[in-house]
């Protein structure tokens, strides 16, 4: 198992990207959680295998279809603990 920090920017809260992000981690068998940061950007810890992980940071550039992605930075961290995918 890895894990990995996304931070992702661009017009990325207030148009249903943790809710897409959490949705699209579940479905890839991913946990962590999806959070709004105070500069704007938005906060992705996952772990899970790797091929499911880079599949997480190739969705995280789109995201939902009402956001705009800027950049999406990634680095490998320690697991966030935890069952399942939340959001806060």
């Amino acid at each position: 198992m890895a894990a990995r920090r996304f931070l992702v920017s661009g017009k990325v809260q207030g148009v249903f990207y943790r809710a897409s992000a959490r949705e699209q981690a579940l479905a890839l068998g991913l946990a962590g959680y999806a959070k709004n940061l105070p500069d704007g950007r938005v906060e992705v810890v996952a772990t899970g295998s790797g091929s499911a992980l880079d599949a997480l940071e190739q969705w995280l550039w789109r995201g939902p279809a009402s956001a705009r992605v800027d950049d999406v930075t990634s680095e490998a961290c320690e697991p966030p603990g935890g069952r399942g995918f939340r959001t806060s």
